[in-house]
């Protein structure tokens, strides 16, 4: 995918601010139609990005077949309902199976889903199965907790809620064993 006019974004912020009744032309938002169309090439730069390049060939032979786990990365993203962002941390893990990746590349990946409009519950998903093709892994378990601003700032209007979303694939669905092992050390604190 290519990445989007800015230009065109640009008039068409600057449009939306006239409809706002807003002045686009008052110092404060001179610039703001360009800021936000470079804003939004970022904001959805995972358009653009494929998985495996993502990874880059950072998936590496080993004897391990025992779960590894990321905890904690950072998600920010945008709700394709309302284009206001969600936040929080995602957990992702994984059985290897002769194969592991490398951990930045986790985090990128997540990242790459992540900057895209989305929904929490299929970015869970996606984030599980691109995990699962990419290392070949015995199972995968991804766990995303966020906050969301279109049900913070507007709406209900609740600013302590917190949407936690799961997806399970391979061991961590067939055996509970492994799934309840993934959850209890996702779930202790660190202790760095």
């Amino acid at each position: 995918m290519q990445a989007p006019n800015a230009k065109r974004i640009a008039k068409l912020i600057r449009q939306l601010l006239v409809e706002l009744g807003e002045d686009p032309t008052r110092e404060g938002l001179r610039d703001t139609p360009a800021r936000v169309a470079r804003s939004f090439d970022f904001l959805t730069s995972g358009y653009r990005q494929k998985p495996r390049q993502v990874i880059n060939n950072a998936i590496f032979e080993s004897h391990a077949n025992n779960m590894i786990i990321v905890r904690d990365i950072e998600i920010y993203s945008l709700c394709e309902h309302h284009l206001l962002p969600f936040y929080g941390r995602c957990h992702v893990g994984y059985v290897a199976r002769n194969k592991v990746v490398g951990v930045s590349k986790i985090a990128r990946l997540v990242d790459c889903f992540a900057r895209r409009l989305q929904v929490q519950e299929r970015l869970t998903e996606q984030v599980a199965e691109a995990v699962m093709e990419m290392v070949e892994a015995e199972g995968v378990g991804v766990v995303m907790e966020c906050r969301h601003l279109c049900m913070m700032m507007r709406g209900v209007q609740k600013q302590n809620s917190v949407m936690t979303t799961s997806s399970v694939l391979g061991s961590f669905r067939l055996r509970s064993a492994t799934r309840a092992e993934f959850l209890t050390l996702v779930d202790k604190p660190f202790r760095g």
